[in-house]
């Protein structure tokens, strides 16, 4: 009896111990009874009654390092739901653009569960169909447009591939938040022919480069020359006018002299009388002066009134003898 009641009591610890579930942080477990869907564990503690009740399992794309050191993927059941980002490397597939060329393509895509149940029961092999949904998705965004818009075009690809994506894996419980396109590879002679025009246009680019900095410094050194010639003439001009202004301010100061000086001789005259007569027999003796003097000056002046002139003079002597 006390063995039986042993038996028993090992049994129910067994039974018990298998009924505990432990659900990590970012994981969930559907719980089936008698092959319905039952319930859905959560992170942390979780029971269970054996044999009623089972955990579902679900296949997941692994990967490990292969003898090459590459990633080698594979799918593997499994009854824990990882709720965090996943990331899937697709295989390289070729692919035909609208002017028919062959390209080969391979893409990543990033996404996460956000529905257990609708991943578990909506959709038998979730990795595959995702993969076999975004190639399909793929060739026919590709067949859409020519070679040089594919190449061109990454951000648009990844951006419809994601939006498609997205709409069709919502039915599974599945979220995709990107995609991104790895490698485009066109056929050999096209990347050769892409590789010498693309060498052209460098080439091209550079001789323009070199023929805008040549335009720039000759017109940067044209701009010099002209601002150094307009520096000078306006130095020129300044100086031809505080030249003009001291010649004007010379003979200012020479005519206000001069004026003192016919004013005192005015005065001084007032009361000999006829001064006018002396100042203009003074300017007139200065301007023979002036006109007869030279060393190679032979020719003699007279006069056309050389009696009044001389008249004049006379009257100079008397008014300087009555003084």
């Amino acid at each position: 009896m006390g063995i039986l009641l042993l038996i028993l009591l090992v049994a129910l610890l067994i039974y018990v111990f298998k009924g505990i579930i432990i659900v990590q942080q970012q994981q969930e477990v559907i719980i089936e009874r008698m092959g319905r869907y039952e319930k859905t564990l959560r992170a942390g503690p979780n029971f269970i009654f054996p044999i009623l009740e089972a955990p579902r399992s679900i296949l997941e794309k692994v990967s490990q390092k292969g003898f090459d050191g590459r990633n080698v993927y594979y799918l593997k059941a499994v009854d824990r739901i990882d709720l965090r980002e996943q990331m899937y490397d697709f295989p390289r597939q070729n692919v035909i653009t609208r002017d028919n060329v062959s390209i080969t393509i391979n893409a990543l895509i990033y996404f996460q569960i956000v529905d257990a149940k609708s991943a578990v029961y909506e959709i038998k092999n979730l990795p595959e169909a995702i993969e076999k949904l975004t190639q399909t998705t793929l060739r026919n965004l590709v067949g859409q447009m020519d070679l040089q818009e594919t190449l061109t075009s990454r951000g648009k690809i990844n951006d419809e591939l994601r939006t498609t994506l997205d709409e069709a894996t919502n039915k599974w419980g599945v979220k995709v938040n990107r995609v991104e396109i790895q490698d485009i590879f066109p056929p050999a002679d096209i990347q050769a022919s892409m590789d010498k025009l693309m060498k052209a246009d460098r080439e091209k680019k550079a001789t323009i480069t070199e023929a805008e900095g040549l335009k720039e410094a000759a017109i940067r050194k044209a701009e010099g020359e002209k601002e150094a010639a307009i520096r000078s003439a306006e130095g020129a001009k300044q100086a031809d006018i505080l030249k003009a202004e001291g010649i004007a301010q010379a003979r200012i100061i020479e005519a206000d002299a001069e004026k003192e000086a016919i004013q005192r001789i005015i005065g001084a005259l007032a009361d000999k009388g006829q001064p006018d007569k002396y100042l203009i027999a003074m300017k007139y003796l200065e301007t023979m002066t002036a006109i007869t003097s030279g060393e190679n000056n032979k020719v003699v002046y007279m006069p056309y009134e050389a009696t009044g002139i001389l008249s004049s003079v006379d009257g100079i002597k008397q008014m300087f003898d009555k003084k």
